[in-house]
């Protein structure tokens, strides 16, 4: 499981992944994770078996390699655990979820 310290120090680890897996609507209403990439869980798997110049034209990063720390996002937890589950099954080593999303960010936040 990913902390609230290790999300809040993403912007200082470009080698690292942040993916917010809500939907696009969802960030409309409360606002995104600094240095998140957003992918929304339904289309989570067809972007990680993107290519590779693929994957950076459309997130506007390179894909994360299959040994990267990657950590998942959502709103409460729940959606951040099956999405770290998807890309461990697809052979991500360090797949892990931000277990208290946004609620936790933004609560810390305030």
């Amino acid at each position: 499981m990913a902390t609230y310290e290790e999300v809040k120090d993403i912007p200082n680890h470009p080698e690292k992944y942040l993916f917010d897996v809500r939907n696009e609507s969802e960030l409309k209403e409360t606002g995104i994770l600094p240095a998140s990439i957003n992918i929304p869980l339904a289309e989570l798997e067809r972007a990680l078996n993107l290519p590779d110049k693929d994957f950076a034209e459309t997130y506007g990063r390179p894909k994360p390699a299959i040994d990267s720390v990657m950590i998942f996002s959502c709103k409460a937890g729940g959606r951040a655990a099956r999405a770290a589950n998807l890309a461990s099954t697809l052979g991500f080593s360090n797949a892990k979820a931000y277990a208290g999303s946004w609620t936790e960010w933004q609560a810390k936040q305030s």
